[in-house]
């Protein structure tokens, strides 16, 4: 029978001190499980708040890595290199982990899995629901990855990064909502200002779809060359959705009708189902963007 997983939980905390002891005590408290809970990390990115106190005082509980400001990519890219264990759950310091989150991920962490991906709570910046029904997750604190798949694909800029694994057929999503993804003015996502958030997500996807073309030649373990060209396609897709999104948040309609054209054949070629350009090519026929645009708006941070 082979050894429980040894999860590290890894938490990304720029001035996010008001919420970073809630963020330690969700993965100090989860319920036992077959899993062994390897290490809490918390990389504290240049924060100029009370974050050095919390840690302070959390030090016997925590690894604490503290160095100057390097960004979301870059912290999040040393999750996994300053990590150990085999699984690696990443949690931004204003979220928080539900208690069965690690039991119930490592119940899925089976065969050839190297990606799991889950449901959230959306909540205020009280911690209050906002939406009365869990939502889709895929961004950062809703995901465990295999920390050794997870390498293949560093540095990232972006949890999407390792949304590959899930594309290579190597995920499982879950639907239960194990994580609280707190959404406030001070999130690090825009909401608000039109076509903002849906840019950073071409952008994103972009170079994840160049990072792929580049492994074309020497595949990772969990990937063919075959499936690598496709899910360079499939995100690059993606980013074509994405700024024909932003370009109706701006009310620029003609600019959303010249990339309509070029999403098609990212879509054939990824030999994806038709379903998202017909919804952007639907969206700019009718003028209207797909996502309601509002500071207070729960959104997946993913493709």
């Amino acid at each position: 029978m082979s050894n429980p997983p040894r999860i590290s939980c890894v938490i990304l905390c720029h001035n996010y001190g008001r919420y970073l002891d809630r963020a330690i005590k969700s993965c100090l408290a989860q319920e036992p499980g077959n899993f062994t809970l390897h290490e809490v990390i918390v990389i504290d990115d240049g924060s100029s708040d009370e974050t050095e106190d919390v840690c302070r005082r959390r030090k016997n509980d925590v690894r604490v890595i503290r160095r100057n400001q390097r960004g979301f990519g870059q912290t999040l890219t040393d999750a996994f290199l300053l990590s150990t264990g085999d699984w690696v759950a990443p949690l931004d310091a204003d979220d928080w982990f539900h208690p069965s989150k690690l039991r119930t991920c490592a119940e899925a962490m089976r065969g050839e899995t190297l990606f799991i991906e889950h449901w959230e709570n959306v909540v205020d910046s009280h911690g209050i629901l906002m939406l009365q029904k869990p939502h889709p997750g895929g961004n950062t604190s809703t995901l465990l990855v295999r920390r050794d798949a997870a390498l293949s694909l560093l540095p990232v800029n972006n949890e999407i990064f390792f949304h590959a694994l899930r594309e290579a057929g190597r995920g499982i999503a879950l639907r239960d909502p194990l994580t609280f993804y707190r959404v406030h003015p001070r999130s690090m996502t825009d909401r608000s200002t039109p076509g903002v958030s849906q840019e950073y997500r071409a952008d994103v996807c972009i170079a994840l779809s160049d990072r792929l073309r580049v492994m074309y030649e020497n595949p990772p373990a969990w990937a063919t060359a075959r499936q690598l060209k496709r899910m360079c396609w499939h995100f690059r897709t993606l980013s074509f959705g994405h700024r024909v999104e932003s370009a109706m948040q701006r009310k620029d309609r003609r600019s959303a009708m010249l990339l309509i054209p070029g999403m098609l054949i990212g879509t054939l070629r990824a030999r994806g189902p038709i379903t998202l350009w017909l919804r952007s090519l639907s969206s700019t026929i009718a003028g209207r963007p797909l996502v309601r645009l509002t500071a207070n708006q729960g959104q997946r941070n993913d493709s």
